[in-house]
């Protein structure tokens, strides 16, 4: 007997029903944007923060590149947006920065709308934070696809670090695909 013939409708149709056959539904951390915090004061989120592990990304991670001393600084305008400054340093050594501008896109300051030149922009959202003295955060993009724990300090402290990831791992993120960013000046403080 002949083998059955694959067609266009049978794959489309296995793909449309694997996630079901999964497990996976709508309303899964799979398929939804993730919860951001309740609050963000802005004024406060305001200032240098060092980035403390990453989920690798296109941006920070290619062949041959990878970004160490990542930083970034915010500083709330006038007008109501924030001006942004990514600095980091490549493993080989070469500085880099790149300015933007952020613009809440709610009311609770959480969702961040940041574009480094137009038409280009992003959504970064605040996921987890240290409500209480804003020592850390938690940033994601809605698609999930990308993950950062930030620290006012180079070196996070292990309780903070933990809550930060917990904040993450609630949503549904993977803690084991977060990667280390390493921080000179945290090595040059132990």
């Amino acid at each position: 007997m002949p083998a059955p013939r694959s067609t266009p409708m049978s794959f489309l149709s296995v793909a449309l029903k694997l996630p079901a056959m999964l497990g996976l539904v709508p309303g899964d951390s799979l398929f939804d944007a993730p919860a951001t915090v309740g609050k963000v004061d802005l004024q406060r989120y305001a200032g240098r923060w060092f980035e403390i592990a990453r989920y690798p990304n296109a941006a920070q991670d290619r062949p041959g590149r990878r970004f160490v001393d990542v930083t970034a600084t915010y500083t709330a305008r006038p007008d109501g947006s924030i001006g942004v400054v990514n600095a980091c340093r490549e493993a080989q050594g070469r500085t880099r920065s790149i300015r933007a501008t952020a613009r809440t896109t709610d009311s609770s300051g959480a969702k961040l709308r940041v574009t480094f030149f137009w038409p280009f922009s992003g959504d970064y959202w605040v996921i987890g934070l240290d409500a209480a003295n804003y020592r850390w955060a938690v940033v994601a993009t809605p698609s999930r696809r990308c993950l950062w724990v930030l620290s006012r300090t180079p070196v996070m402290a292990p309780d903070d670090y933990t809550r930060a990831v917990v904040a993450a791992t609630v949503q549904g993120f993977d803690p084991q695909r977060l990667v280390p960013t390493p921080q000179t000046e945290a090595a040059g403080a132990a």
